[in-house]
């Protein structure tokens, strides 16, 4: 037993300032890696927004300096510097270095903020090293400086000036982030997104950690309607029109946008005051429930669907839809300090209003494009039940209900998903080798014939006609779409082995490419890896040695003295005895295994609609793109 320890009022500890930030700094900024590195810029960059949506400045900026310096800066009216009654200070350095303190508390200063918790700039502060804010307003200006959440000079006056605005340097502390290195494209990609969502306010970006600066701005007066023709930019519309409304009810401002798309996949983004609802919440579920009714409606009505036949679900009338939901509260209620989800009541019945009034007018003001959409509808529909049909057929009458296993499936003898391992591999030749190479205790697998389909092209009744597709769904035994229930899953490492050629790598992308439509939540697991066998053997008398890569066969034959080397290219798994596949690609402690992760679905999805959708010039467009960066194709 553990010697028993005292238990009293001095063991009691009391952390004063931002001290709280420093010690648990993950629960402000989410991270102390990439993420919440980036967090210190979106904090800055929020309070120019909010400034903005009050009325006051046009624009902002954002500029990378050496030495890990970050320069926010804009023409709002300033953070004010004279004295805070409560605690003595000037309301500059109570805003800087006080937790919960900010003019959005109930104050008239900020209608509608992202914001509201108080803590932002005050985090920056304490994770900062070191950190200088600049004031112009009343005519003067005034500068102060900080270092990790404490006032390390007095305010002071720099003289007259006719400008307005805050410009906040800050430089992260490396005692709280492991790496700083700030992501260009990431923050390119926030900035424009703030654009679009602040219809008329102008965001510079500038890059000075190089020789030649980068530079690049951003404006647009569509707002979120030109956001959805961004996101929709690379697809095939299926009308030329996007649907977009801006409405008011009781002080909280809806706006909406949509597109459909020829491709059969959604994409869906919603914002409470700029902020990223990931979860979605009430305003995402009014939009939904919007669109299902009124375009359910209009179907019955126009005679598109009979009185009696059933009314199309929400995902029949998702398919192949982009939509962006943007909402502005004076009191938001997100769940917890990350703001994925907006949980005010108020706004579902607000947003699903404003919403199916503007959607029936769209509709009488665009008819081919209300015709195109519900005839879309419709077939997704049709579709739907089609696959219903099959998945019971191949599901339901399957292993889910306890009998039998594919006939082409190894399986293991453990029952413990957390143990269990599924290889996929191609041909029956590789699958051969592999049984022979693999550990049966806790080892599966499971050989494809040939390509799978390309699921980016087919609906899923079409997808589950497919042999291969049904006999990893029921090895899998998770089901698929409605009926898709991880907790079922079989195997919590999932691992896809295909040759190390042109050939393999197109298998690769295949099954990547279901994984990633249909099976998503495995991946977010972390349950899908990627084997790498073996390029080479190399063997010189009885020393043998295996390269993976080009660079690893160049080491190892400057390594190796003398003649008579012996090096074998392997063309596939199947040139491997099952001592050898083991050795090299099977055995844990000594395997390679590549562990798929999806850090922007956003961007995923972009790759994915260009490489493996029916738009030819997308892809042509992507190998240009991309050709340089290519060293072997067959490795």
């Amino acid at each position: 037993m553990p010697k028993k320890s005292e238990y009293n009022a001095k063991d009691i500890s009391v952390l004063k300032g931002l001290d709280p930030v420093r010690k648990r700094p993950g629960m402000y900024i989410g991270s102390t890696g990439t993420e919440g590195l980036h967090h210190l810029v979106w904090e800055c960059v929020d309070n120019f927004i909010d400034e903005f949506m009050g009325g006051y400045g046009s624009r902002g900026a954002v500029i990378l300096h050496e030495n890990n310096k970050v320069e926010v800066n804009d023409d709002g009216r300033g953070i004010p510097v004279d004295k805070h009654r409560d605690t003595g200070k000037s309301a500059l350095e109570t805003v800087m270095t006080t937790l919960h303190a900010g003019a959005k508390f109930g104050s008239k200063a900020y209608q509608v903020s992202g914001g509201l918790h108080g803590v932002g700039i005050s985090v920056v502060c304490a994770l900062s090293e070191w950190m200088r804010v600049e004031v112009c307003r009343d005519g003067e200006k005034h500068s102060q400086e900080y270092k990790r959440g404490k006032a390390t000079t007095k305010l002071k006056k720099e003289g007259k000036t006719n400008k307005v605005g805050t410009t906040i340097v800050f430089q992260p502390d490396p005692e709280i982030f492991q790496e700083v290195d700030f992501d260009s494209k990431k923050i390119l990609d926030h900035l424009r997104q703030q654009a679009y969502l602040t219809r008329g306010i102008k965001i510079d970006y500038i890059d000075k950690r190089e020789k030649i600066e980068q530079k690049r701005s951003f404006y647009f007066e569509g707002g979120i309607s030109s956001y959805v023709k961004h996101l929709t930019k690379r697809a095939e519309p299926l009308s030329p029109n996007v649907f977009y409304c801006l409405g008011e009810e009781s002080g909280t401002i809806i706006e909406a946008a949509f597109r459909y798309t020829q491709e059969y996949e959604t994409y869906e983004e919603s914002f409470a005051n700029n902020i990223n609802t990931k979860e979605g919440g009430s305003h995402l579920t009014g939009f939904r429930v919007a669109l299902t009714r009124t375009i359910n409606n209009y179907a019955k009505r126009e005679g598109y669907l009979k009185e009696t036949e059933d009314n199309l679900r929400g995902e029949d009338v998702r398919e192949g839809l982009t939509s962006v939901i943007s909402v502005k509260v004076r009191e938001p209620q997100f769940e917890g300090q990350t703001k994925a989800k907006l949980g005010n009541v108020e706004v579902r019945s607000i947003t699903e209003n404003l919403v199916s009034e503007a959607l029936v007018d769209f509709f009488e003001r665009n008819p081919q494009d209300a015709r195109a959409i519900i005839n879309k509808c419709v077939l997704s529909a049709k579709a739907r039940r089609a696959a219903k049909a099959v998945r019971e057929t191949v599901l339901r009458k399957g292993a889910l209900e306890g009998l039998s296993l594919p006939g082409k499936l190894a399986d293991c003898t453990t029952k413990k998903p957390e143990e269990s391992e599924l290889y996929i591999v191609e041909g029956e030749s590789a699958g051969g080798s592999c049984k022979g190479a693999r550990d049966r205790r806790f080892q599966a697998i499971l050989p494809l014939k040939g390509k799978i389909l390309n699921v980016e092209r087919y609906r899923l009744n079409k997808i589950l006609d497919s042999k291969e597709v049904r006999a990893l769904v029921v090895a899998l035994g998770t089901a698929i779409a409605e009926d898709f229930d991880i907790e079922r899953l079989r195997y919590q490492r999932i691992i896809i082995m295909c040759d190390a050629d042109s050939d393999g790598n197109h298998i690769k992308t295949l099954l990547l490419t279901l994984f990633f439509r249909h099976f998503k939540p495995l991946i977010e697991k972390g349950y899908l890896y990627i084997a790498r066998p073996p390029l080479y053997k190399i063997q010189a008398g009885k020393r043998v040695e295996y390269a993976y890569t080009e660079e690893d066969k160049a080491e190892i034959l400057s390594d190796i003295k003398g003649d008579g080397i012996d090096i074998q290219r392997y063309k596939g798994l199947g040139e491997m005895n099952p001592n050898q596949l083991w050795e090299t690609t099977m055995n844990p402690e000594n395997r390679m295994l590549k562990q798929i992760t999806i850090e922007d679905a956003q961007e995923a999805d972009r790759v994915f609609d260009a490489l493996m959708g029916s738009e030819v010039a997308l892809r042509k467009n992507f190998i240009k793109t991309h050709a340089k960066e290519t060293k072997n194709l067959d490795v």
